[in-house]
């Protein structure tokens, strides 16, 4: 299982602060999802942000190419629930890839 999150900000201490969140949520899956992989990228320039949002004063949080925060830092519990969210939306995809068609 594998989801891709991405950070977004150029603004260094604001991804550090997305990052560690990110982190801590990702050993919290872990523990519920083995074989969890997490990719994880920081887009620090305006051009790679502005594919996702136009918002440059706040970090943004994109999950599995989908822009799920551009506010400000997000809260543990936040960043657990969006992941989550990717987890569920992959597995069905992922399952049905499995089993070979008739």
């Amino acid at each position: 299982m594998h989801i891709s999150v991405k950070i977004l900000s150029n603004k260094t201490h604001m991804r550090y602060s997305v990052r560690r969140l990110v982190m801590v949520a990702n050993s919290v899956l872990l523990a519920e999802y083995p074989d969890l992989e997490v990719e994880i990228q920081e887009l620090k320039t305006e051009q790679e942000i502005f594919k996702y949002t136009y918002v440059m004063t706040a970090p943004g949080l994109v999950i599995n190419e989908k822009l799920v925060y551009a506010t400000w830092i997000p809260s543990k519990e936040q960043v657990l629930g969006w992941m989550r969210e990717a987890i569920e939306e992959t597995r069905p995809i992922q399952a049905a890839e499995n089993y070979p068609e008739n």
